[in-house]
């Protein structure tokens, strides 16, 4: 299927492994001219010589709204324009309601939520005003099904759906598109981090089907969607709503 993204940029952040790489990969395999971000530079160059296609590997931190704001106004810079966004960003530190000290909630909440109001405030404007975009937000699953010990992901990244929701109908008229994708678990050097390698009793993606959604969400045929918020988790979320 041609996703009808041929020539389109985009803006992939945290996109140095796992999720983000696998969903920048995506869109570059449809023809988009891609620009990435990480924090070290060894690791975000070798990223973009896997995606390919001239794709532009940019240091940024994006844990907070300034620093996500620099990355999209960096991929601007070498792109001339950002039609796509993914926001992505990585997970606070695992801890429940006992172990987790108040003082580390504003760090989850300016890594999963404050750095998608950065990235979409220095991006959206410009969507509007040329009446087309896309905006990917990669959240979690925890937002459905609060995960057991990640009481900081819980959190931020409810609020950050709530955001997203906001915007999706506020930017709706505009041609400009906003959605959530929510992973469960993924074979990525975040899961095995906290569940350890082959220790999980779950169904476990691999990365490039969850890119290929992102880029789905991208395309023109998915122009009347929007506000969604879909979980790519392979069943393992158990409700109906």
């Amino acid at each position: 299927m041609d996703l009808g993204l041929e020539g389109r940029t985009a803006a992939v952040a945290a996109a140095s492994a796992g999720l983000g790489l696998a969903s920048a990969k995506a869109l570059a395999a449809e023809g988009v001219r891609v620009a990435i971000c990480g924090r070290d530079r060894g690791r975000i160059d070798a990223a973009a010589e896997e995606v390919g296609a001239g794709c532009v590997p940019l240091v940024c931190d994006v844990a907070g709204a300034d620093g996500a704001a620099r990355f999209v106004d960096a991929a601007t810079e070498a792109l001339g324009t950002v039609e796509i966004l993914v926001s992505n960003a990585g997970g606070p530190p695992p801890g429940n309601f006992a172990s987790t000290d108040v003082g580390a909630y504003p760090a989850a909440i300016d890594l999963n939520l404050m750095s998608i109001v950065g990235m979409c405030k220095a991006a959206v404007p410009a969507m509007q005003s040329s009446g087309w975009g896309r905006v990917v937000a990669i959240t979690s699953l925890a937002v459905r099904q609060p995960m057991a010990e990640l009481i900081l992901s819980n959190t931020a990244r409810a609020g950050a759906t709530g955001f997203l929701k906001t915007l999706a109908r506020e930017v709706a008229g505009s041609g400009v598109t906003v959605n959530s994708v929510q992973p469960g678990l993924h074979r990525t050097a975040r899961v095995t981090s906290l569940y350890g390698d082959g220790a999980v009793d779950a169904p476990m993606g691999e990365p490039d089907d969850f890119g290929a959604v992102v880029a789905f969400l991208c395309s023109e045929h998915a122009r009347f969607v929007t506000g969604a918020q879909l979980h790519i988790d392979g069943g393992a979320y158990q409700g109906l709503l």
